[in-house]
């Protein structure tokens, strides 16, 4: 079984430097799209390695031992069990087969072993998938599969670039009528075929489930998209765009949490005044809270109220979810709430805070009425010449007091976190609210977009025959935070990112025109699901009633793809190879001399024949014919520059 493995690697030709340099640009484009989710020590390993076979191809560096490759390998195994923990999931697999393509190619000295790395760049281009599935991604990805083919068409000899990418082009484009057929016909079927590994959904960012000094800082920086709104009419003003997420009313002295909130299918407020309708389109956050504007409402049978008027999924949001709803910003909830209610959002630890305590304590004392009291302490907040700022100082254990006392610095947090202590102190139930607020228009197709950097935090307190109500005490320091937007609410020393700087307007209307686009691909590719699926066949004039009759309809397209692409390609002209084309240029300039082969006779013989009728050109068709042979029949598989010598030697060849 040895002695055999041995003979077949024997066997196999050695790779040329144009074979390594297609398969080094096959696995840069395949890794491109990784490269988002791998670590920067695996992505800089991995050019390495691709830039160490590129100076081996070129002679500037002499291959790598065994077991150096060997003691790599090892190596970005331990290092890959230390960054991620593991090794069994998605994430350190997928970043331990992108090693290991490099490593293969590193590695590679005959076309079999070309082969291999052709068929781990196939698994990584599946596997790219896992981490996004954006219009960019699905464009490297096509560009890859074009190389891959291309280089498998490069290991079987062909040379010239130009046809082998117009080869592996029209590969790729006559796939295309079968996969559209399979994509529009196959059943939709809902959440994975085989499961998904563990950490699967580790990459995913939104809202986290607790709010502490700082905790929505870093959310800020990203300009990644939170989620899309699509309004029937008129959007509501920027004052009015609070888009509700989790509810905090558990206060450890440092850190917000939610509290118990009964679920219940019976909207939670009395729905009275204007309301918005909309679509929404929420990105995946591995979380069950579903963004709305207050207060929503949402039917749907993995859809449920909180007491806390928070609308949530049955199920965390690990993928794309559309869903239509309505909501009243003028609607009242929680005028009747039970006793333990008022008591769980009174409630403060010992000792916490003592400076802000005895401020509302204070106030407490000078004013009898709940609204009033907030009111004095919604004064006292302006009293304090509290800046905005998204780098505020670490602070301690007695957060508030550092910040309306002592710093005077706060994001958002800072502020909804101090009020709601100070408004419990004083008296009035209070609870913390995440979620975003703000968001954009985007010109080009009229959605309202919310990004992670309008994640936000407000207080809502409960008032005597009014329910609860909504106090933003950022807006009250920083009105501009509501009314413009982050970006023009903060300090001019503040270092934006580049996507929020004014400056940077030109990259803001590329950024629009993308974002655009890729929320048609969402909609129209990512998010062809059942529903849309089946409706799109119904306007075709089908009715499909289950999965077998999409089965049927996918399986007789697939066929009648399969034979009509089989009947255009009968029906091309059967060309050969370059090297063929130049000994049939020979042949036919032997022949306009009088000399013609015939088609039993080989090359060598041949040569023979029109050596003896053209004797002063003798020495030239042997030549041509021995190298026609040679390269034709031979182990080697010929390169650009034999086919540019012999093209050459046919021109110069004279006969008499």
């Amino acid at each position: 079984m040895v002695n055999r493995v041995a003979r077949t690697s024997a066997a196999s030709p050695p790779l040329s430097s144009i074979q390594g340099s297609w398969l080094g640009a096959t696995i840069l484009v395949t890794l491109l799209p990784h490269m988002q989710s791998l670590p920067g020590w695996l992505s800089g390993l991995c050019l390495l390695l691709l830039a160490w076979r590129l100076a081996t191809d070129r002679g500037l560096s002499p291959p790598p031992a065994t077991w150096l490759l060997l003691l790599v390998a090892a190596g970005s195994v331990v290092a890959a069990a230390i960054e991620y923990r593991h090794l069994l999931g998605k994430d350190p697999g997928l970043a331990l087969l992108a090693v290991f393509a490099c490593l293969k190619l590193l590695e590679a000295r005959t076309v079999r072993d070309g082969r291999s790395a052709v068929l781990l760049c196939f698994f990584l281009q599946m596997g790219q998938f896992l981490n996004g599935q954006e219009i960019w991604v699905a464009a490297l990805t096509l560009a890859g599969i074009i190389l891959a083919l291309g280089s498998l068409a490069a290991l079987e000899g062909q040379a010239d670039t130009t046809r082998l990418l117009r080869g592996s082009s029209l590969r790729v484009l006559a796939a295309i009528p079968l996969m559209l057929a399979l994509f529009v016909l196959f059943p939709r079927i809902q959440g994975p075929l085989w499961g998904l590994p563990q950490d699967a959904y580790s990459g995913l960012t939104g809202l986290p489930d607790t709010m502490s000094p700082g905790s929505l800082g870093e959310l800020v920086q990203s300009g990644g998209i939170a989620f899309r709104a699509d309004f029937d009419g008129t959007p509501p003003p920027p004052q009015a765009r609070y888009w509700r997420g989790p509810v905090l009313s558990e206060f450890t002295g440092t850190t917000w949490r939610p509290g118990y909130a009964g679920l219940t299918d019976v909207m939670p407020h009395d729905g009275r005044g204007p309301s918005y309708r909309y679509r929404m389109t929420l990105e995946p956050h591995n979380r069950p809270w579903l963004l709305a504007l207050d207060y929503p409402r949402l039917s749907g049978h993995d859809v449920r109220y909180t007491s806390d008027l928070q609308l949530v999924s049955t199920r965390p949001v690990r993928e794309r979810r559309r869903y239509e709803l309505e909501s009243f910003p003028e609607a009242r909830s929680g005028q009747d709430e039970p006793p333990h209610v008022n008591r769980r959002n009174l409630d403060l630890p010992a000792g916490s805070n003592p400076r802000t305590v005895t401020m509302a304590h204070e106030v407490a004392d000078r004013i009898a009425s709940p609204a009033q009291r907030i009111g004095a302490l919604i004064a006292r907040f302006r009293q304090q010449a509290l800046t905005y700022t998204l780098k505020p100082p670490v602070l301690g254990q007695h957060s508030a007091d550092e910040f309306l006392f002592d710093t005077r610095l706060g994001f958002c947090e800072h502020f909804a976190s101090a009020f709601a202590i100070a408004a419990r102190a004083a008296g009035v139930p209070a609870r913390v609210v995440t979620g975003y607020q703000g968001g954009e228009i985007n010109p080009h197709d009229g959605t309202l977009v919310v990004r992670q950097s309008d994640a936000h935090a407000w207080v809502e307190v409960l008032l005597p025959g009014q329910g609860w109500q909504r106090i933003d005490p950022t807006a009250e320091s920083a009105p501009s935070r509501i009314d413009v937007g982050i970006a023009d609410a903060l300090p001019d020393y503040t270092d934006l990112p580049l996507f929020m700087q004014p400056s940077m307007a030109w990259l803001r209307a590329l950024q629009w025109r993308w974002e655009a686009l890729g929320n048609r691909w969402n909609q129209w590719v990512i998010g062809y699901n059942e529903e849309r699926q089946r409706n799109f066949l119904r306007d075709l004039g089908f009715q499909v009633e289950g999965i077998g009759d999409l089965l049927v309809a996918a399986g007789i397209a697939a066929i009648v793809v399969v034979l009509a692409l089989m009947a255009w390609s009968l029906r091309q002209p059967r060309q050969g190879d370059r090297l063929d084309r130049l000994w049939s240029r020979f042949c036919r300039k032997l022949a306009r001399a009088g000399t013609r082969r015939p088609q039993w006779m080989g090359p060598l013989e041949f040569a023979k024949l029109a050596a003896t009728r053209h004797p002063s050109s003798s020495n030239r068709i042997r030549t041509i014919a021995d190298r026609y042979a040679s390269l034709r029949y031979g182990p080697h598989p010929p390169q650009d520059s034999d086919l540019g010598w012999i093209s050459r030697e046919i021109k110069q060849l004279r006969l008499k």
